[in-house]
């Protein structure tokens, strides 16, 4: 594959045509040991990169690894320039893109938070298992992190140490207003899973309307361990469907079903996921589709690691669910 694991497509390079250097190719590939070896024969070193990649079995490091950037582009001479890498490190720090299921920038109604001032608090607390705050809003916990909805000041906001900050998270806003302004029962758990084509709205998930897994197939499709992780940081529930099965709660009585199956020489990987039919009482197809772009989006970011220059992945959190 012309692409090295560092990002570099050599498919566009001069060099190559010339014959003045070959492709590393993705980590897991043999180019990528051929590599290593004739630059132990011309160089006498090797690439930090591309060690680091072959050693942590990473296809690629600004796809597939959760220390990208680390110490290795940092602190050497290529590939990207220290501008780049700061793109990068912010980007990665920030929520999904505000862009609503037609691709046009959220704008959440301010007549939405109005809704919320106007309903019953503890009729609220018991239908979705939220928690009290004294300011008078509501507390959840969604994928890993403490969310407070600030209904006074009309904003969401999370914990970072012991302070409440600002979410700057149109579509999380977006979400959560409308699962509280639409809940009104709660029913049990894992009782009726279906797929979004056997929803009421099932016409909807067509098109450019239809769930966005695709990235997270690219991702996974072919690293079922990174799966597991990710699954695990956002404490995920192993089930026992597909090859990789995770239940994920967005929101206490909201669950959704992640479930991957594993390529082989007849079939391709496959990500799918499903849902609680009790869903569609608090959401419309839109809503659903929001939910999972907000879902996926966290899956495909991962857990941030750290990372010796060359050296082995050293997670920074507990591997269990």
């Amino acid at each position: 594959m012309p692409t090295g694991a560092c990002g570099i497509n050599c498919d566009v390079c001069k060099l190559r045509l010339l014959g003045l250097c070959s492709t590393c190719g993705p980590g897991k590939s043999k180019e990528a040991e051929g590599k290593l070896e004739a630059q132990k024969t011309v160089f006498a070193g090797t690439c930090a990169i591309l060690v680091c990649a072959v050693m942590n079995r990473i296809d690629y490091c600004m796809r597939d690894c959760q220390a990208f950037p680390c110490d290795n582009f940092h602190t050497g001479p290529y590939p990207f320039s220290k501008g780049f890498l700061a793109m990068h490190e912010r980007r990665l720090e920030g929520g999904p893109p505000p862009l609503d299921h037609n691709d046009r920038f959220i704008r959440v109604p301010p007549e939405y938070w109005d809704v919320l001032k106007n309903r019953d608090k503890k009729t609220l607390l018991n239908l979705t298992l939220f928690l009290p705050h004294p300011s008078g809003g509501l507390i959840f916990h969604f994928l890993k992190e403490d969310i407070l909805i600030d209904i006074q000041n009309a904003c969401l906001k999370k914990l970072v140490g012991d302070k409440w900050r600002n979410v700057d998270d149109p579509l999380l806003e977006l979400i959560t207003l409308l699962y509280l302004n639409h809940v009104d029962s709660f029913h049990p758990l894992g009782k009726d899973i279906v797929g979004a084509k056997d929803l009421k709205e099932a016409h909807y998930f067509k098109g450019r309307h239809e769930l966005r897994l695709g990235p997270l197939l690219e991702r996974y499709g072919d690293d079922v361990d990174g799966f597991e992780t990710a699954a695990y940081y956002y404490e995920g529930k192993s089930l026992d469907m597909a090859d990789k099965a995770y239940r994920f709660l967005p929101f206490p009585r909201v669950p959704l079903y992640y479930l991957l199956w594993k390529g082989d020489g007849e079939f391709d990987p496959k990500i799918s996921v499903l849902f609680d039919r009790s869903i569609e009482n608090y959401f419309s197809a839109s809503g659903i589709w929001g939910l999972v772009n907000l879902v996926s989006f966290a899956l495909l970011k991962g857990p941030r690691r750290k990372i010796g220059r060359a050296g082995s992945l050293m997670p920074n959190y507990p591997l269990n669910s």
